[in-house]
């Protein structure tokens, strides 16, 4: 019996179409993760914020360390006295190790996290510095510079808390945190009187105060902004502060003492 040609077409397309459904499936094509639109500053609108931090009470002496417990330790700091750095009054009145920082205004900006680490140096029996800031995802290199053993421990509360011993003339370790937190109280587990604190911030725009009271947060874009000082034992103080293109604000914060 001839079939039609229009029959043959019919019986060669449902053939190419079995063929098909037996075929292998091709394998998915796995998308790349979209990196994040980090914001970038225009350099030509970007404002400081500079200021002051004072001290005004009554002056107290500062307590004296005992390091009896570790000979070692003492033995490092055999020619003077070790003084906690709790609260840190410079000669003109003001004070030292406040944690300064913008904690609201930057809300709908992504900030890249920059490449370089932030380091905490175990040295003396003592971590320096005594209070630093750090953004998210950035790396906090930790170091021993002593003859001793340490036991670095961050106490995180919404970070991961971990601890890591650190024996003399070990390698660095290498830390992130990636939540942000003000402060993280660090202690270490094998010398009580040792302390540090560590704020981790979105974003760069913090410092720290020195041995002049002063500070300076730079290429900040315009807004309005609350900014925040941070006292391990005199708590926080905030100030709105608003900067128009290409401006720059003085701030003073007073803390008041017993």
């Amino acid at each position: 019996m001839q079939h039609s040609p229009a029959w043959r077409i019919a019986l060669g397309a449902a053939a190419l179409a079995v063929l098909g459904g037996c075929s292998r499936p091709q394998p998915e094509q796995k998308q790349e993760k979209a990196k994040p639109a980090y914001f970038r500053v225009d350099a030509g609108t970007a404002g400081t914020i500079r200021g002051v931090i004072r001290f005004s009470g009554r002056k107290t002496a500062r307590r004296v360390i005992d390091m009896d417990q570790e000979p070692e330790c003492a033995h490092l700091h055999k020619d003077g006295k070790v003084l906690d750095e709790d609260i840190v009054v410079n000669p003109n009145g003001t004070l030292a190790n406040v944690f300064v920082f913008l904690k609201k205004g930057l809300e709908d900006k992504s900030f890249e996290p920059p490449t370089t680490p932030v380091v905490i140096n175990q040295k003396g029996c003592w971590f320096e510095p005594r209070v630093l800031g750090m953004q998210t995802g950035q790396s906090l290199k930790v170091t021993n510079s002593d003859p001793v053993t340490h036991n670095i421990h961050p106490m995180a509360k919404v970070n991961y808390e971990w601890n890591h011993s650190q024996a003399p003339e070990d390698p660095p370790l290498s830390r992130r945190f990636v939540r942000e937190e003000v402060m993280i109280r660090v202690k270490c587990n094998v010398h009580g009187w040792m302390r540090a604190w560590v704020g981790v911030l979105p974003h760069p725009y913090f410092a720290v105060t020195g041995t002049d009271g002063s500070f300076e947060i730079r290429n900040i874009p315009p807004g309005t902004y609350t900014l925040a000082a941070w006292q391990e034992r005199f708590g926080s103080e905030e100030q709105t502060v608003t900067l128009s293109p290409s401006s720059q604000q003085n701030v003073t914060f007073t803390f008041k003492g017993d």
